[in-house]
């Protein structure tokens, strides 16, 4: 058989530090919004799947939650995704953002890696912010640090590299099948997906003492007459202080939210949405294990 019909498969892990850019490389390697973005820490609280096909490979990526101590059982739960993940794949993506501080933050990721055999690449994000003298700088440190199978500086929000990155990607899977039909860009449902548009809204557009107790669950999908779709859905916080910051004066806030998460949705689902949001309080949520689970966290629920 000649190399250039031999079918390349595998499954890709996406890691990094929290805001490295993990979401925004997913999606503009897809070509589609799969993933939420936002510039608040740890909004990826899933491993979010996409599926890249073209005519000799396919890969499929998971994108996990950024990496970090735990301090409650929602950042448990999702060190504990990530660190599964990484005994499932391939290959890994270790996403830096090169414009920031090589830390401690870094370090505790590389010790990560250190005790697992799969290759890695080094993906170095957000070049565009960056002298090339910092980035040879900190190119080198990673390297003798970690040994890396690729190192391949990227901006994920420009597309610089991206092609560069999908060849290297391509020569270092192995020979396998198309799990997933070429048409599939995600294995996550359509309601999952509802659920973190409206949590990528409420993150954008709430101060930042909201952000990090936001969830949402889906109350009602139901389709109606015409192709209308009517959902319902309740945003969950922590405390009573930011319910009111989040319905606003007379509910401006969650207005705003409502309106730009159903022309996201819409766009998802290719028909018109009447999108009923509501605010719940659910206090210090995150640090019980029931209440991480109900939300939708749970390990034994993960595809």
């Amino acid at each position: 058989m000649s190399n250039n019909k031999v079918h390349r498969s595998g499954f890709v892990a996406i890691v990094g530090r929290p805001n490295a850019g993990k979401s925004t490389l997913l999606n503009n390697l897809l070509g589609k919004k799969v993933a939420i973005v936002s510039d608040k820490p740890q909004t990826t609280r899933n491993k979010i799947s996409g599926v890249l096909t073209r005519e000799n490979f396919q890969s499929v990526f998971l994108d996990t939650p950024g990496i970090h101590k735990p301090k409650h059982k929602l950042s448990e739960y999702m060190l504990e995704v990530t660190e599964s993940t990484l005994k499932e794949v391939d290959l890994i993506f270790y996403v830096v953002d090169a414009s920031v501080e090589f830390g401690r933050g870094e370090r505790y990721i590389l010790e990560k890696l250190s005790g697992i055999s799969t290759p890695c690449f080094l993906v170095l994000n957000k070049t565009d912010l960056v002298s090339e003298e910092k980035l040879f700088s900190l190119t080198d440190k990673l390297r003798e640090l970690h040994t890396f199978s690729e190192i391949v500086p990227v901006s994920a929000l420009t597309g610089y590299n991206l092609t560069l990155l999908t060849e290297l990607l391509k020569e270092h899977l192995p020979e396998g099948p198309r799990y997933f039909p070429p048409e599939m860009i995600t294995d996550r449902p359509e309601q999952f997906l509802i659920s973190e548009l409206i949590r990528e809204k409420a993150l954008l557009l709430t101060r930042e003492e909201v952000p990090h107790s936001l969830a949402v669950k889906i109350d009602a999908f139901e389709e109606r007459r015409e192709g209308n779709v009517y959902i319902a859905a309740s945003i969950y916080v922590e405390r009573d202080s930011q319910k009111g910051i989040l319905i606003g004066k007379r509910g401006s806030m969650l207005k705003n939210i409502g309106s730009l998460a159903r022309a996201d949705i819409e766009n998802l689902l290719n028909c018109k949405v009447f999108l009923d949001l509501r605010v719940k309080v659910r206090k210090n949520w995150r640090k019980k294990q029931y209440d991480v689970t109900i939300m939708g966290y749970d390990r034994s629920c993960e595809t």
